[in-house]
């Protein structure tokens, strides 16, 4: 009754059932091909499995299958094994709701199709379904009793008589999907995961068979990546399960931040296999660090134990970035948690619309439902209450609420029934019906080509397995919410995300609200759309919370780096002179044009401010008020010589060699003018020259009357032959000599090497000086040096002839004059070389109106003073020494 068969390769394919005898001796694996009937197969059971504990799932029949893996516990608990008694099974802790929602959602899915008479026509879609608790033990147990037929999982054996199964949906956690697809994927069995986010499952040659209708975490990585930069959080904490799903998820996400330059100031696991999960350690590091952002890679059964020793240590104020294994999870959303979690943002799968869920869901009882293998437990859940008969509670006990059946749905309101939130059941809507569409292709691609044929064919059961696969990767359909479902080249939907954020709901409670959504395919800068304005962080206002090791570097600094800390943590050092930061963290600093400079905050280049000695500043209109009015004095005591020009002491000591010393005296103060204004080439050409020729002149004009005082006490004496040189003739002609000699060097620089208007962008820092470059610094000091020689030549020889027995000695006062001369004019060396800019200017026109001053006031002064107040004075015989009562 049964043929057996050495196993290949290709026996893989076939429809064929391998089994294991196992004896004391040997064990040998044969393929059987179950032609005997159900009773005789049932008969064989016992010779043709592995020992494994007996496994209660929930079965509808129809005439094909479709399997479903879901996790309606939480909290599993592993018994510890001595190995001196039969292992414990691993127990399940607490019935979860929303998950229950889940698996209704297949079934919503499966009746939907079977009462389309247009879709998969003549056939009904039955269903066998699993709990796994979320342990990878329960879902390969799961896996093999829907594979086995059997309330006995056996390993590559079948009893499910022409009853081909389309493929497995399942499971929620990747690490159990991982240990299922291992098993279908030998057998190129389709499973769909609606949960399962881990990279590795998108690998499609360890994992051929494998499809989810959510994106893996490579996406969600590069979502919550950008969320935390969108918002300037630089500095963060990772906490992650200690699974594939934590693990590889932390990995991707810190590459993605590694290249936005964000840092991660710690990163703890959570240890599952810990019953509190390591939250004790976990928040000792979170207390020590400054990070105020915590991303959390992690499924709300593994964060459980977490947060409640939060709430017993009062750790408030961070923000906590949600992935999408707990952003929107019921048990962590109850109010009791709202102190630690309100602020929460993370992203979400999307939600969808499935109309006439909700309908479905609060129809569920156990007088309409054939397949009730679960319901006991989710009525007791759901409303509160026990059953008698299954809790074998005494009757007489009256603090217990006991169901009745007659408990309707519509009547409370819970995680179940809540269908504003069906982003999981959702998945699932769409996993069921991806694959009844992928067997509708394959049905009416077989039906078309056999007609071509002119043959009929009617049996749905004749498909293999594998032949699927090959319809769910071209499968492209509209839902009934209006979304369109199709998988990629990796066997998963695009990725688009919901921004979740957890806000302070009515009563206390916690609401998950959409604030924004994250589209992977969008174009670059608009992939992320958040409403910033609708986000409540956990101070419960709409300021966005810091999270950086080092407060940002404001524009006019640069980021500097600490040695041995990470990039995050830098110091902000001002920057340079004559260089800005327009920028916020900005690590360079940007050099200004020569014709800018920085603002006072350096966040910007500004023209330089153009300096020289102005008008119409009030250091270059007290001057220039200042060169006028004494240029008036000159003029007013040459008038004054004019008028009393045949007076003594107006014609003592050559009267005409006097007036050209006013008018010279006039034009020195004049010629300082000049070194006032914008500096033009004219100016800076011949303001030195000038300046020089004049003053050459003055002192030619001074040292001349000074020799003439000596010649003229010499050519008394008897036999002089300083008699020819007395006379207007001699001084005429030194003069002359000695202002050409200055003409020639001044002609002479002005020729071969002139003076120029030029910027001076290096003397102050912000600011341009518009100068005179001399040209020649040589030319320049020569000049000054020979201006000093005839003074200090005037000035020797008026010293020497200070005592000269004259009643009015002209000689004393011009020693008085220079040595007032050259004391202005030697202060003025060093004073002109350590000032910069407009001032070293105004220290020119100070020294000139300074010198030219002291000329005035010692030589003339004093005889105007006789002339105006002791007339008496001025009179030949005073002059003479003859007046009487004058001693010589």
């Amino acid at each position: 009754m049964c043929s057996f068969h050495p196993i290949t390769t290709d026996d893989l394919f076939a429809r064929s059932h391998r089994v294991c005898f196992i004896s004391q001796k040997i064990s040998l694996c044969v393929l059987i091909h179950c032609l005997m009937p159900a009773s005789v197969a049932q008969e064989m059971g016992p010779f043709c499995q592995i020992p494994t504990p007996e496994v209660n799932g929930v079965t509808r029949e129809g005439d094909v299958l479709l399997g479903g893996i879901f996790p309606l516990h939480d909290d599993a608990e592993f018994r510890a094994a001595t190995f001196d008694v039969k292992p414990a099974p691993v127990t399940c802790q607490r019935f979860r709701l929303q998950n229950y929602k889940s698996l209704q959602a297949m079934v919503f899915a499966i009746e939907e199709i079977n009462k389309n008479p247009h879709f998969l026509p003549n056939t009904t879609l039955g269903f066998r379904i699993y709990d796994s608790c979320r342990v990878m033990q329960r879902s390969l147990e799961g896996t093999l009793w829907i594979l086995a037929g059997r309330a006995q999982p056996i390993p590559n054996f079948s009893c499910q008589f022409m009853l081909p199964l389309m493929g497995i949906i399942g499971d929620a956690g990747s690490s159990c999907s991982i240990v299922m697809a291992r098993v279908l994927g030998l057998y190129r069995f389709p499973q769909i995961s609606f949960v399962s986010t881990s990279p590795l499952l998108s690998d499609r040659k360890q994992f051929p068979s494998f499809f989810r209708t959510i994106p893996n975490d490579d996406y969600q990585s590069r979502g919550l990546a950008k969320l935390l930069i969108h918002f300037g959080w630089t500095w963060i904490g990772l906490l992650v399960e200690d699974n594939d799903y934590g693990q590889q998820g932390a990995h991707i996400l810190k590459e993605e931040l590694d290249k936005a330059g964000v840092c991660i100031a710690f990163s703890e696991n959570i240890i599952l296999s810990q019953a509190n999960r390591n939250a004790f350690h976990i928040i000792q590091v979170m207390k020590s660090s400054t990070a105020n952002v915590i991303v959390i890679f992690s499924s709300d059964a593994g964060l459980g134990p977490l947060v409640d020793e939060m709430m017993r240590q009062k750790v408030t104020g961070k923000v906590w970035i949600a992935t999408e294994g707990w952003s929107i999870s019921a048990p962590l959303a109850m109010g009791i948690y709202s102190d630690v979690l309100v602020g929460t943002i993370g992203l979400a799968s999307r939600n969808g619309e499935m109309p006439g869920f909700e309908e479905h869901l609060n129809s569920v009882h156990q007088s309409r439902s054939t397949e009730n293998g679960f319901l006991p437990i989710f009525w007791e859940e759901a409303f509160g209450c026990q059953w008698i008969d299954q809790k074998h509670i005494s009757a007489v006990d009256n603090a217990a609420i006991w169901c009745t059946g007659d408990e309707r749905l519509e009547s409370v309101q819970n995680d179940y029934n809540d269908v504003a939130n069906l982003r999981v059941a959702y998945n699932v809507y769409n996993a069921v019906y991806a694959t009844a569409w992928a067997l509708h292709d394959l049905n009416s691609e077989r039906a078309v080509q056999l007609q071509i044929l002119n043959g009929t064919w009617k049996d749905i059961a004749g498909f293999k397995p594998w032949q699927l696969i090959h319809y769910i990767k071209k499968v492209r359909f509209e839902n009934k919410g209006g979304e369109e479902v199709f998988f990629n080249l990796n066997g998963e939907v695009p990725a688009q995300y919901d921004i979740i954020n957890w806000q302070s709901g009515p009563a206390g409670s916690i609401s998950q609200v959409t604030v924004g959504r994250y589209d992977h395919s969008a174009p670059r800068g608009r992939n992320l759309i958040i409403n910033i304005s609708a986000v409540i962080w956990p101070s419960q206002d709409s300021q966005i919370p810091d999270s950086v090791c080092t407060q940002s570097c404001m524009p006019g600094f640069r980021k500097a780096v600490i040695e041995d800390e990470p990039i995050c943590c830098f110091l902000c050092i001002p920057c340079p002179l004559g260089e800005i930061s327009n920028q916020t963290d900005s690590v360079t600093c940007l050099k200004c044009p020569w014709d800018q400079w920085p603002d006072e905050s350096q966040e910007k280049c500004i023209n330089k401010v153009e300096e020289y000695l102005a008008y119409k500043e009030p250091l270059g209109a007290t001057l220039t008020g200042i060169c006028l009015v004494m240029s008036l004095l000159p003029l007013a005591i040459l008038g004054l010589f004019i008028l009393h020009k045949n007076t003594p002491i107006v014609k003592a000591n050559n009267r005409s060699l006097s007036y050209l010393l006013l008018l010279t005296l006039t034009s020195c103060f004049l010629c300082s003018l000049i070194f006032i204004g914008y500096p033009t080439p004219e100016k800076c050409l011949l303001r030195q020259a000038a300046f020089g020729i004049t003053f050459a002149l003055c002192v030619s004009c001074i040292l001349a009357k000074t020799i003439m005082v000596v010649i003229a006490f010499n050519a008394t004496k008897p036999n002089s032959n300083l008699r020819r040189w007395v006379g207007p003739k001699f001084s005429y002609i030194l003069t002359s000599v000695c202002t050409l000699n200055q003409s020639l060097l001044c002609m002479l620089w002005l020729i071969i090497s002139p003076p120029f208007s030029v910027y001076n962008i290096f003397a102050q820092p912000g600011k341009i000086i518009v100068e005179c470059n001399e040209g020649s610094p040589f030319a320049f000091w020569l000049m000054l040096v020979y201006l000093g020689l005839l003074a200090a030549t005037s000035f020797i020889v008026a010293f020497l002839a200070r005592k000269l027995p004259d009643s009015f000695n002209e000689a004393k006062f011009i020693t008085f004059s220079m040595l007032a001369f050259l004391s202005v004019w030697l202060s003025f060396i060093p004073a002109y070389l350590s000032t910069k800019g407009k001032f070293m200017v105004a220290m020119e026109v100070f020294a000139i109106l300074a010198s030219s001053l002291a000329l005035v006031s010692c030589i003339f002064l004093p005889k105007c003073y006789l002339i105006l107040m002791k007339p008496e004075l001025n009179s030949k015989d005073h002059l003479m020494g003859r007046q009487k009562g004058h001693v010589n």
